[in-house]
């Protein structure tokens, strides 16, 4: 079984930084591609940026320049540093990340959600 937790979601200002962090853990044999979304309310879940096993990443032109994704492979984490936030940052991010797990089976698991409210 593959578990992943989420943290570090919060309220900031406008202007500030959060940085989320989310972990997988269980019985994992490999990790292939990670990444974060985010669902505004009343909006549909839209992707905020991945992380190949390689290190290639991608962004949704909306936090390009100020969003940074990264992975510790070590710690099969992945991370979404967010600096500038705006107002429509504010939403539920959640991780998902797909993987093998030690009976070779392709899974794509989703993290629970933390919620980043940027408001002064």
């Amino acid at each position: 079984q593959v578990q992943l937790v989420e943290s570090g979601g919060g309220l900031v200002q406008p202007g500030g930084s959060l940085r989320l962090s989310c972990a997988a853990s269980g019985s994992i044999f490999s990790i292939n591609a990670m990444g974060w979304y985010r669902q505004a309310p009343g909006k549909q879940r839209e992707l905020v940026a991945t992380i190949t096993s390689g290190g290639s990443t991608n962004y949704a032109d909306s936090v390009k320049g100020r969003f940074t994704i990264s992975r510790d492979n070590t710690k099969n984490t992945v991370y979404l540093q967010m600096n500038s936030l705006k107002p429509e940052d504010t939403a539920v991010y959640y991780c998902k990340v797909t993987l093998y797990d030690t009976r070779y089976r392709y899974l794509e698991l989703w993290g629970q959600g933390t919620l980043v409210t940027v408001s002064s």
